[in-house]
């Protein structure tokens, strides 16, 4: 584990700079002058004896925006937040069931900004196996997890495209099994690929 929390400490460290966006394939679609809503997500990292993996949800079909999508846990800063690693941290409690006590935050990533226009903090996390899993029945249908070496490995990344609201837009994807793994979550996980190589 000291070996693991190294490796992520460093990653941390190199990853200085100006952070990821959904436009990063498509800068002429970015708009402009637009307030970004402040955000955080947990990239929590658990070795439980089978390596590295990463906690990752599927959001629930039923609701209204990005339905049946891959995501990890977290949300908007609230107003009960002092900042994005709080809202990661509850809305992890929230959605997963994750207690704080279970988590050690080693840091966070340059922000991410989403085409929603969310201001997205990366928070990168060691978390102790065996915590009571509870997703949330209202906004997540299950809880899996990603072995960190297949998320590390860049031939495992790929640019896709499809059209939105009528316009084509390319992405980044990481399909894993049945998991089809892309836009936001793939991009931050391909940052996180970058700094550890």
């Amino acid at each position: 584990m000291s070996d693991l929390r190294g490796r992520l400490t460093r990653a941390l460290e190199r990853a200085a700079g100006g952070g990821s966006s959904d436009f990063d394939l498509n800068p002429k679609l970015r708009p402009e002058g637009r307030k970004l809503r402040q955000a955080g997500v947990l990239i929590g990292v658990e070795d439980a004896g089978r390596g590295p993996q990463v906690i990752l949800t599927k959001r629930a079909s039923h609701l209204r925006h990005h339905p049946g999508q891959i995501a990890f846990p977290g949300g908007k800063v609230e107003p009960v937040d002092s900042g994005p690693v709080d809202a990661a941290l509850r809305e992890a409690e929230e959605e997963i069931g994750l207690p704080a006590a279970h988590v050690e935050v080693l840091g966070t990533f340059p922000s991410h900004e989403t085409v929603t226009a969310f201001a997205v903090t990366p928070v990168l996390a060691l978390v102790e196996p065996g915590f009571p899993e509870r997703p949330e029945a209202g906004e997540v249908e299950e809880i899996f997890r990603v072995p960190l070496a297949h998320l590390l490995e860049p031939a495992n990344y790929r640019i896709e495209g499809r059209r939105w609201q009528g316009i084509a837009r390319r992405y980044y994807a990481v399909p894993y099994g049945p998991y089809y793994i892309w836009g936001a979550t793939a991009r931050m996980l391909r940052g996180l690929a970058e700094v550890m190589r």
